[in-house]
C-alpha cells in the first residue's frame, strides 16, 4: 500500500491511532485542523496539517488523494466536511480508491436490549443520532452519483489509551451507574483502526459495518473491573434516578441495544485483539496507559 495519500478530514482521537499505521507501511498523510495550535499533533505523527477552510476546499488540497477518512460530528445542517470538500472530491473522484465515513451505532436508536446488525431499524430519536443519519445519506448519495468506494463504519463506544474507565477511576470521576438490563457496547481504538486498514486494503469487502467487540456490557461492570486492576474500591452503586448525569449522559442510557460484529468479524477482521473490555483495560493497566 506504499505511495498512496490518506487525507484525514477530522483528525482525532481514532485518526491519530489509524494514520500513523498507514504512514508506517509507507503511505503519506495529511489532517485537518481548526487552529493552527493543533498542528503540533498531526506533525508528531509525520501528518501534514491542513487548516479547515473557512468556505471550502481547494481541489489541490486533494491531490494525490486515495483515501479519505471523514470523522468530523454532524449537525443540523448536515457533515461539515460534506459541505467544504464535495466539489474538490469531484474534481479528483478518479483517483480516490476509498473513503472511510465514522458514523456511531447510536443511530439504531433504543432496541430494548436485542441483537442489531447492519440491516436493524433505525429507531434514533435523538436529534445527535438523526444529524448522524443524515450525515450517512448525504455522503450515500453523494458516493453514487459519483461511482465513489465509499463505506460507513457504525462505531460504539470508544476507549483506548488515555481514554478508558482506568482514566476516570484514577481522576476520581467513576461512577457504578445501574439501569436494570442496561448495556452498551464498546470497542477499543486499535481494533477500530485495525478493520479501517482492513477495509482500505479490501474496498470491496463491504460499504456498511458495525464496529464492536464480542461483549455489550453493563457500564458498572466495567467500572468494578477497572478498580480490581487499579487495586481500589469500587464506587457504590447507584440508581440511574439518583444519578447525576448531564443532558447527553441521560441521552446514551435511553438506547439499549447488543451491537452484532459478525459482519466485521467475516468479511474485514476475523479476530480482535481486544475481544472483551476484560482484555482492553488488562493491557492499558499492564501498559499503565
Amino acid at each position: 500500500m506504499s505511495g498512496q495519500r490518506l487525507f484525514c478530514l477530522g483528525y482525532g482521537y481514532v485518526a491519530r491511532r489509524f494514520a500513523p499505521r498507514l504512514i508506517a507501511s509507507g503511505w503519506t498523510a495529511a489532517g485537518t485542523i481548526r487552529v493552527e495550535a493543533k498542528a503540533a499533533a498531526l506533525l508528531t505523527d509525520r501528518a501534514a496539517p491542513v487548516l479547515w477552510p473557512e468556505q471550502a476546499f481547494d481541489a489541490e488540497a486533494f491531490d494525490g488523494v486515495s483515501a479519505i477518512l471523514v470523522s468530523t460530528p454532524p449537525g443540523d445542517d448536515g457533515c461539515p466536511a460534506f459541505a467544504t470538500s464535495r466539489d474538490a472530491i469531484t474534481a479528483h473522484g478518479v483517483r480516490i480508491n476509498w473513503i472511510g465515513y465514522l458514523s456511531t451505532n447510536g443511530v439504531y436508536g433504543d432496541h430494548a436490549g436485542a441483537w442489531v446488525d447492519e440491516g436493524a431499524a433505525l429507531n434514533a430519536t435523538s436529534p445527535r443520532a438523526l444529524n448522524r443519519i443524515a450525515a450517512e445519506n448525504q455522503w450515500r448519495g453523494f458516493a453514487r452519483a459519483h461511482n465513489l468506494p465509499l463505506v460507513i463504519f457504525r462505531l460504539p463506544g470508544i476507549y483506548g489509551p488515555g481514554r478508558s474507565a482506568l482514566d476516570s477511576v484514577r481522576a476520581g470521576r467513576a461512577q457504578r451507574i445501574v439501569k436494570e438490563g442496561q448495556v452498551f457496547s464498546r470497542a477499543h481504538v486499535d481494533d477500530i483502526a485495525s478493520a479501517l486498514e482492513a477495509s482500505i486494503a479490501n474496498p470491496a469487502a463491504g460499504d456498511l459495518f458495525n464496529i464492536a467487540d464480542d461483549l455489550p456490557a453493563p457500564p458498572q461492570d466495567v467500572i468494578a473491573y477497572a478498580c480490581r486492576l487499579l487495586g481500589v474500591p469500587p464506587p457504590p452503586l447507584v440508581s440511574i434516578n439518583d444519578a447525576n448525569l448531564s443532558e447527553m449522559a441521560k441521552s446514551f442510557y435511553a438506547d439499549n441495544k447488543r451491537v452484532s460484529n459478525a459482519l466485521m468479524k467475516a468479511r474485514l477482521l476475523p479476530s480482535l485483539n481486544y475481544p472483551t473490555y476484560r482484555e482492553g483495560l488488562t493491557a492499558l493497566c499492564n501498559n499503565d496507559q
